[in-house]
């Protein structure tokens, strides 16, 4: 995608919204992480993803991480941006892009 986006609620419907909550994910990483993170290559046809490391530095669920990846899957239709779901993995030198 060329032009950098501005996810608003709207866009966030309750499936992305349950799964950013079970994931610890914000609405900010998934901006990021379209805007500025890598192509996923595990995407169906149809479908696009982005995957963005982070520094995390902090414990998710009790357990100290250093890093986090998030993976934003999407579709377009008539020019529009459709989330569709939302992935995250705690660990350390994921290291496979730039990390924020």
């Amino acid at each position: 995608m060329k032009n950098k986006l501005d996810i608003n609620e709207a866009d966030i419907h309750q499936h992305i919204s349950s799964r950013m909550k079970q994931r610890g994910v914000s609405k900010e990483e998934i901006q990021i992480t379209l805007n500025d993170g890598k192509d996923a290559e595990d995407c169906k046809a149809g479908t696009y993803g982005k995957v963005m490391y982070f520094q995390y530095q902090k414990e998710w669920e009790g357990i100290f991480f250093e890093e986090k990846e998030v993976t934003v899957y999407y579709k377009i239709r008539d020019e529009k941006l459709i989330l569709l779901t939302v992935k995250a993995r705690y660990g350390s030198q994921f290291k496979k892009g730039g990390i924020k």
